[in-house]
């Protein structure tokens, strides 16, 4: 046997190599949407035989099809409240309240989002992880009927421990637990904290994987990021805190990081608990319906604020969903467009969007961490910022601890916050949700925390960033070609 491969080995893998490229290149042929994705991967299948079709299967497949329930709004528990439409935020509200250009963003998002607007929602900031952190543990220990948690990280640290050990007793107690985790994120801590929860009677899910066997392929790419936690289908938290004890200055001190978290109630609770169940069922086969997950009645009346949706957006039938939604509201901008990201890694359309904004006269300020958990990836943004600088907008460097926001808010009225980083694997590869906020208080709230930022910013220029010595920028710009992978 082994003379016989030794024997004819070329002849092997020359067969191997065209059973698996011809059917890798003609996949990348026919599902890339963009000629540059799709030349690029067919070029790796090529020019690199087995092992081109390998990486494609692990890397550039990047869509789940999947069967999903295909919420609509009957299928949801509602118990008493049968009526939800009612809170859908009329057309001639926002052009009313806001303008035409703000109604022709609740077009785009009723045409691209599986979600409509919704008013008598409330929304309430969390600036901090221990405030996060405090309140969900707060909901946690006081819930009735049942808790559904969907995460990127869930850290076996001191922070991660006192979630498992508050999910455990709300089992024990009789609440309906449901924990889902996602298969790269719960490996950030060793041991993972999925065997304290199934050990404590918690039923845990893990996304797209096994933390022991592996990741599944061909989508071993594709995550969830979600932060979702949804208490008695009344309140719900998400933003882009994951949990673990890096943000928690009561433990990590001087040293914590910052993020920022929201606490909604309303009628888009029913919205953020149709994605996060989706997601559940995905992964478990169990649809979360019955008396314990049963949506309650929002307690304000229809067409009242605040006006929000939820946005889901991933590598299924809502892709690009976010991506969507970012380049609507930059070509509405008409005074200011202000933007926190962790990770600025935007892709040409998103740039071009925003240096035409900014050579309209709309204020463009990107604020940036100067200290970035993510080196790699910082490298990388940086060998764009001149893309950007040379055309009008502002980047600013925020000093102190790392933050790991992300907020977005357009003239003083229009919000976008939730667990999407401007960078490809968020805007192509990742599972997603964020909120779209319209109402004046709120996107001031945000701007003001902005400008806060902005004061002991150091801004980034463009003399500063061709100063610095050729083989850092080369460098950069190596880094800045892998970005769609980091």
């Amino acid at each position: 046997m082994l003379e016989t491969f030794y024997a004819y080995w070329p002849h092997i893998f020359l067969v191997l190599s065209i059973v698996m490229g011809v059917p890798a290149a003609i996949h990348a042929t026919m599902t890339k949407v963009e000629v540059r994705s799709a030349v690029g991967w067919v070029g790796v299948i090529i020019l690199s035989p087995f092992i081109g079709a390998l990486l494609y299967l692990i890397a550039g497949v990047n869509r789940i099809r999947r069967n999903v329930l295909g919420f609509q709004r009957s299928r949801v528990q509602y118990g008493a409240f049968a009526h939800l439409e009612a809170y859908d935020v009329a057309s001639e509200t926002v052009a009313t309240s806001f303008g035409h250009r703000f109604l022709a963003m609740k077009t785009l998002g009723d045409r691209v989002a599986r979600h409509a607007f919704t008013t008598g929602n409330a929304i309430e900031v969390f600036d901090t992880g221990d405030k996060a952190y405090g309140e969900m543990l707060k909901a946690i220990a006081s819930a009735e009927r049942s808790i559904l948690l969907e995460t990127y990280i869930f850290d076996r640290d001191r922070i991660g421990t006192r979630f498992a050990e508050a999910l455990i007793q709300a089992a024990r107690r009789g609440v309906a637990v449901r924990v889902l985790i996602d298969a790269v994120g719960a490996r950030y801590s060793v041991p993972s904290i999925l065997g304290m929860l199934r050990d404590g009677g918690v039923r845990v899910e893990v996304f797209n994987g096994n933390v022991i066997i592996g990741l599944r392929l061909p989508y071993a790419n594709l995550r969830t990021h979600r932060k979702i936690i949804i208490i008695d289908g009344t309140v719900a938290f998400t933003g882009g805190m994951n949990i673990r004890e890096g943000f928690s200055a009561e433990i990590s001190g001087d040293a914590s990081a910052f993020d920022t978290h929201f606490r909604v109630t309303g009628p888009v609770v029913t919205d953020l608990f149709a994605i996060a169940s989706e997601d559940w069922q995905f992964e478990s086969d169990e649809v979360l319906d019955g008396d314990a997950w049963q949506i309650t009645e929002p307690q304000k009346q229809p067409g009242e604020p605040v006006l929000l949706r939820a946005v889901g957006s991933g590598p299924d039938r809502s892709n690009e969903t976010n991506h969507k939604m970012l380049m609507g509201a930059f070509s509405i901008a008409r005074k200011s467009i202000r933007i926190v990201s962790p990770y600025f890694l935007p892709d040409r359309e998103l740039i071009t969007a925003l240096i035409t904004a900014a050579r309209r006269g709309v204020t463009v300020d990107i604020v940036v961490p100067d200290a970035n958990n993510l080196t790699l990836v910082d490298r990388a943004m940086t060998a764009q910022f001149d893309q950007i600088l040379k055309n009008y907008c502002r980047i600013w460097r925020a000093t102190g601890a790392f933050d790991h926001s992300k907020l977005m808010a357009i003239d003083g009225c229009w919000a976008y916050v939730g667990s999407s980083n401007l960078d490809p694997r968020s805007l192509r590869l990742n599972f997603e949700v964020d909120l779209e906020v319209l109402d004046r208080d709120f996107a001031e709230t945000l701007e003001r925390r902005i400008d806060k930022t902005i004061e002991t910013a150091s801004a980034v220029t463009l003399d500063g960033l061709r100063n610095r010595p050729f083989v850092v920028r080369l460098l950069e710009r190596i880094l800045w070609l892998g970005s769609p992978y980091l």
